[in-house]
């Protein structure tokens, strides 16, 4: 018996209790994305429309659904620092969520901001993995039609890598170990990559 199908055009609706493809499209890495403002103000916001792009040099990039904090302050300094989200700060990462142009972040989540190596933006001290970037585009979204979206792509090469000398385990990072969580979509759904969901495939020669 073929499998019943639901079908949908999106332009149309998609006729159930919450928006499916970003659930398909899931889970996905969380973008932690500390900058400054040009006044030197800090800001911490995660984004869940994040990924990494290029190998070499390596590019990561985030997208934010209107001209945010974060989006505006690397637009201003040409800079933003990745940070990773894990079970254990899972907490501090939702607090961060908190859309208020005059609040700190990190000290709402109670983090820690460290200098970093080569951007001026700091990185979360309590997190174990964290990337400086420095931008290289930034630009809207667009529709089929050619309508121009208030969604943002900011795009940043990394210029410098944190990581926790724990992670590394004869010269491999250690993704399972360092407890990554990730989207997956719904209204408050979230993943957690643990050692017993990981298995090895290696490309076809």
């Amino acid at each position: 018996m073929s499998p019943l199908f639901h079908r949908y055009e999106p332009r149309h609706g998609h006729g159930l209790a919450h928006d499916p493809i970003p659930s398909i499209l899931g889970p996905r890495p969380i973008g932690w994305i500390s900058t400054l403002n040009a006044e030197g103000r800090p800001n911490l916001a995660p984004y869940s429309f994040f990924n990494i792009f290029n190998y070499r040099p390596p590019i990561v990039a985030f997208a934010s659904v209107g001209k945010k904090d974060s989006v505006r302050n690397a637009e201003a300094t040409g800079e933003f620092v990745y940070n990773l989200a894990t079970r254990a700060l899972a907490g501090q990462v939702n607090q961060s969520s908190l859309e208020q142009s005059e609040v700190n972040e990190f000290e709402l989540a109670g983090l820690t901001p460290v200098a970093g190596l080569v951007v001026a933006a700091p990185r979360v001290g309590e997190s174990p993995v964290a990337m400086e970037c420095k931008v290289t585009q930034i630009q809207p979204l667009t529709t089929l039609e050619g309508r121009t979206l208030d969604t943002w792509m900011v795009y940043g090469e990394v210029v410098a890598v944190h990581i926790d000398q724990s992670l590394l385990v004869d010269g491999v990072y250690d993704t399972a170990a360092a407890q990554h969580i990730l989207r997956g979509g719904g209204p408050a759904d979230y993943f957690e990559v643990l050692p017993q969901g990981r298995f090895q495939m290696r490309r076809p020669k």
